[in-house]
């Protein structure tokens, strides 16, 4: 087959003087290989497991009533997901060979794929979920060999406890070779002791089940950027037992503000400053309303800060004074219960260690919060999402910070009906005036260049934009 570039896509390449990296692309893992990986390596009765997920997806015929789902604590999710009747798109992400044939028609030089089937590395089966990242990596090393000079594969690293994510971060860069990997962000725990569908969500940084700091070491020595691609269905009211667009809605955004919002108040960046860290398919909007959201904390509530509001300071005399000058009669015949109810909102029993609650995080003031997300975050930014131009829109952001976008084309996934599409709807930015040119370059070549090169000097060693990221690493 030939593949042909749209006049769209044409006019665009001929526009820009420079690459186009997708940092978060997707592949679908082609299944039938990926069970035969896990039958070798961990035997039939793990591979009857993902059987009993992949039978229970393909032949689902009774649906419990929305009572009974959310009795037994089922949401709504995975709903028509995948191209269908686009079938050559389909098959363009199953099959690496055919999606680097049709690289140049959808005009973008280099991407670095992330898998569809690999977000289910977070599945509570101890065994299955360390079997199926086992064998999913050896499929992304195989299948791509002799492709990597334009697809990167992406390694699913699950990170219910830090040995098992060292363990299987090890196998897929010591071993197999790959450079970019995707933990876990937010691990969804039972309860201690709880017999029904609740839940809470570890965001693997502050109060977490587990000490994840040799996870971070481990990333730091073998040179990776920590990449997080969670969702967030099911959390809070994201719960609908009958509509997915419900559920979905938002749910990656919300899923990364918790990541990197723990990340912070855990100290993660602050004892690592070497690392980078990538929050995908949530866009940036969250990242300008979180680094605001935790300015604002820092300044009215570090350990200085917060003693204006001690429940100690309050004068009960002058307030008793107060209220006896201006308050109406009903309200002055009951001061002498005046104490009833100070109290809520400003517990006096509060520990002291509990005061301190920028203590953790290690701040030394708001520069090191701008140097984070102007610096060391990234954020993954969909072609078809309006609000990527609040990354460049400094006059708007805390500190007058740029938020270091990168162009995520989710090709493979439902919101991308047509992979031609996604480069000219990515440069629409340009087309209504909301970047210009130099921050197109910054979104789709010059932070992509930053975030993968940042931590693994190599990244785009004797690939199709080798010479083009050169100059661009060496000057960021």
């Amino acid at each position: 087959m030939n593949f042909i570039r749209s006049d769209e896509v044409e006019a665009i390449r001929n526009r820009i003087d420079h690459p186009i990296i997708d940092s978060d692309g997707h592949l679908i893992e082609f299944l039938p290989l990926v069970r035969d990986f896990i039958v070798e390596e961990a035997g039939e009765d793990i591979a009857g497991e993902l059987d009993k997920i992949v039978h229970t997806a393909a032949g689902r015929t009774a649906v419990p009533s929305p009572t009974d789902r959310r009795n037994r604590g089922f949401f709504s999710s995975g709903v028509w997901g995948l191209p269908t009747r686009n079938t050559l798109d389909r098959a363009t992400v199953m099959l690496p060979e055919l999606m680097y044939q049709r690289l140049d028609e959808i005009g973008i030089d280099f991407a670095v794929v992330y898998p569809t089937y690999g977000l289910l590395t977070a599945m509570p089966n101890d065994e299955l979920r360390c079997a199926f990242a086992h064998a999913l990596n050896r499929y992304y090393a195989e299948v791509y060999d002799g492709l990597r000079d334009r697809l990167e594969p992406v390694a699913a690293i699950p990170t219910h406890t830090p040995d098992e994510a060292i363990a299987e971060l090890d196998h897929a860069v010591l071993e197999l070779g790959l450079k970019a990997v995707m933990l876990g962000g937010a691990i969804q725990r039972p309860y201690e002791g709880a017999t029904g569908p609740g839940r809470w969500v570890d965001t693997i940084g502050h109060d977490s089940l587990y000490d994840y700091d040799p996870l971070w070491r481990r990333c730091e020595e073998l040179g990776v950027t920590p990449t997080f691609h969670s969702g967030g269905q099911g959390w809070g009211t994201r719960n609908s037992t009958v509509n997915n667009s419900y559920n979905q809605v938002g749910n990656f955004a919300s899923s990364m503000e918790g990541t990197c919002r723990s990340l912070v108040f855990g100290g993660v960046p602050m004892r690592f400053p070497n690392l980078r860290f990538a929050f995908q398919e949530g866009g940036v909007a969250w990242a300008a309303a979180l680094l605001g959201g935790i300015i604002s904390h820092y300044e009215k509530r570090n350990i200085d800060a917060i003693q204006h509001y001690d429940p100690a300071a309050l004068d009960t005399d002058l307030l008793r004074g107060l209220f006896d000058e201006y308050g109406t009669a009903s309200v002055t015949e009951c001061t002498d219960r005046l104490a009833y109810g100070l109290s809520l909102l400003s517990d006096s029993d509060e520990l002291p260690s509990d005061v301190d609650q920028f203590a953790e995080s290690l701040l030394t003031g708001v520069d090191d919060l701008y140097d984070m997300f102007a610096n060391r975050f990234f954020y993954g930014c969909e072609a078809d999402d309006p609000m990527n131009a609040l990354a460049f829109a400094s006059d708007l952001n805390p500190g007058r910070v740029t938020l270091p976008a990168i162009f995520a084309s989710d090709v493979g996934h439902w919101d991308v009906p047509d992979l031609r599409g996604v480069v000219p709807e990515a440069y629409e930015l340009v087309e209504h005036g909301h970047v210009d040119e130099a921050q197109f370059r910054d979104f789709v070549f010059d932070n992509p260049v930053r975030l993968w090169s940042g931590m693994t000097p190599d990244f785009f060693e004797g690939t199709v934009v080798e010479a083009a990221s050169m100059p661009a690493a060496s000057t960021r």
